[in-house]
């Protein structure tokens, strides 16, 4: 098994009384598999991500239970132990680019900045693999996007400049936390081609968060629902959203647009 979460629970603690954003969140993902995490907004599913990944201010919150990858306890690393994780084993993918990109830097150098921490590379070496990841990521001609400023790209190329940079190093598992939110659907649907692409070419596991019911049957093996931050179902996503145990779930499955359809999940089934 390559990640074993158990009992995942983060409380704030610096709000007077104490405010349980995720409760004893489990999850079990075995390599190259690709879950999906459902709920509305508050539903606490960035919360579970951002506290795998070590990005929630410790001081703020308390943070228990265990993150176990490959035999590693995330949740008891220090700061510095699990930054040899983060980008290295472990990627994130963000909601919105344009707050992520430095608009002063380079495509190129920005892609680039986890080899700068990670691996000891000439300048060349840095730019090769650079590009390497651009074209996994499936952005047009990357030696020109190198050479460009985040203003100069679509919404959408600014995303895959995004997936490039957590694909660089090669991770084990990619986090995406509502890549797809802020496309248009014919872009959305080019970046779950891609993810999935990335998937059966690269094998990286993929936990992918969203809100978005088709976009999860569409991409994910396996689904997790959650609401006001404790599971309430979870299970094959045919069987979850065809066959729904729970009254939440049978809700958010009828409040989708009619317009939109169930397509067929990704690798991981």
């Amino acid at each position: 098994m390559m990640l074993d979460i158990r009992d995942l629970s983060v409380v704030f603690t610096d709000r007077g009384s104490p405010f349980t954003a995720v409760d004893r969140f489990s999850l079990q993902m075995e390599e190259g598999e690709i879950v999906g995490i459902v709920g509305e907004s508050g539903s606490g599913k960035s919360m579970t991500a951002h506290a795998l990944m070590g990005l929630i201010r410790r001081s703020q919150v308390t943070v228990s239970g265990s993150a176990v990858f490959e035999g590693t306890n995330l949740l008891t690393l220090s700061r510095s132990e699990l930054r040899q994780y983060q980008g290295r084993d472990l990627s994130i993918i963000f909601q919105e680019p344009m707050t992520s990109l430095n608009p002063t830097m380079r495509i190129g150098k920005q892609v680039e900045e986890s080899l700068r921490i990670h691996e000891k590379l000439s300048q060349a070496e840095r730019k090769v693999r650079a590009l390497d990841a651009m074209a996994l990521a499936g952005l047009p001609d990357p030696e020109a996007v190198y050479r460009q400023y985040p203003h100069q790209l679509s919404g959408g190329m600014r995303q895959r400049v995004m997936i490039a940079a957590a694909l660089v190093l090669r991770p084990r598992l990619l986090i995406a936390d509502e890549p797809t939110t802020a496309l248009d659907v014919t872009i959305q649907a080019q970046i779950l081609e891609t993810l999935k692409d990335i998937n059966r070419k690269e094998g990286t596991a993929i936990l992918f968060i969203s809100h978005d019911l088709g976009v999860i049957k569409a991409l994910c093996g396996r689904v997790v629902v959650m609401k006001q931050g404790k599971i309430v179902e979870s299970g094959p996503v045919d069987d979850v959203f065809y066959h729904p145990r729970e009254d939440y779930t049978k809700l958010l499955i009828a409040s989708r647009p009619k317009r939109q359809k169930l397509r067929g999940g990704g690798k991981g089934e």
